[in-house]
């Protein structure tokens, strides 16, 4: 099985005639993700690519075609009202690609989303990808190849590090989730960690935090009480000195909160395996298969 997506998703593109969603929609659809529509505002009535259908709204679109998915390529200062768009005409899985979505535009997104029942995965996230089944984003496919393990990140260029090591060795995965690391995000570790544990097709999780705040924390104390299958943990940000941006809004240490060694040692309390490199996943995961 999967979690969040599979080979039934039907998706719709926002932004789809951009430069970003142009091309990302090629691969999705090359994938093999059912693609049903696409919206950019203006431009509805016309075909992308002479296959899929331009429509001004979500509402038309979802209401044309019954599509349950979207993914949101549109800049930043459209895309709280992208996201709060899709949710309100009744799409329940919203990918939200987007990088730079302001920290105050998703304390109003965030409750608007919950109210109507929808997941949101992101902003600032690389999407997610169920191998042979479906991708929603941007995560490579090629890197992917079907088997046990659950991957949930918050870096996406650390998912693809840590998906090619797996691919590699032969150890394939049920779903490649990025959530992203903003401050504000729509799916967290818990979520991820839940569904995993729900997916009799997931034997084992990789999880890839960062330094900054307390969600490694709040996921390991997630695996200790509630987990049974294993977790492979590894925390990026190691050698970050404290107070300075890391890439990401929410990859900062402020005080003693958020550091390296303290996400490390929740990990190694909760008994979780513990990844030094990225690397290490591989043995780790392994030895727990």
């Amino acid at each position: 099985m999967s979690v969040f997506i599979d080979k039934n998703t039907t998706v719709i593109v926002q932004g789809i005639t951009g430069r970003d969603g142009s091309f990302h929609t090629r691969q999705m659809i090359e994938y093999g993700t059912r693609v049903v529509a696409g919206v950019t505002p203006g431009k509805g009535g016309q075909k992308f690519d002479d296959a899929v259908p331009i429509f001004n709204t979500v509402a038309e679109a979802a209401k044309a075609t019954g599509a349950n998915t979207s993914v949101i390529y549109v800049p930043p200062m459209y895309a709280a009202d992208a996201i709060m768009e899709a949710a309100d005409a009744g799409v329940t899985l919203i990918v939200a690609i987007t990088e730079g979505v302001p920290v105050l535009d998703m304390t109003r997104v965030y409750p608007f989303v919950k109210e109507r029942g929808a997941r949101l995965l992101g902003p600032n996230c690389p999407g997610l990808i169920s191998p042979d089944k479906s991708k929603v984003g941007i995560i490579p496919g090629r890197i992917c190849t079907a088997g046990p393990v659950g991957v949930v990140s918050r870096s996406g260029t650390l998912t693809y590090e840590i998906v090619y090591q797996l691919t590699r060795a032969g150890i394939g995965q049920t779903t490649c989730v990025g959530i992203g690391g903003d401050p504000i995000n729509g799916t967290n570790f818990i979520d991820c960690l839940t569904a995993f544990e729900e997916d009799p097709d997931t034997k084992a999780v990789a999880l890839m935090g960062e330094i900054g705040g307390t969600d490694e924390q709040n996921a390991a104390q997630f695996v200790k009480e509630h987990m049974t299958k294993p977790v492979v943990g590894f925390i990026a940000g190691q050698t970050a000195p404290p107070g300075r941006r890391m890439g990401h809004a929410g990859a900062i240490i402020s005080g003693s909160a958020g550091t390296a060694a303290e996400k490390i040692q929740a990990f190694e309390d909760a008994g979780m395996g513990v990844a030094r490199r990225p690397m290490d996943f591989v043995e780790l995961i392994k030895a727990r298969l």
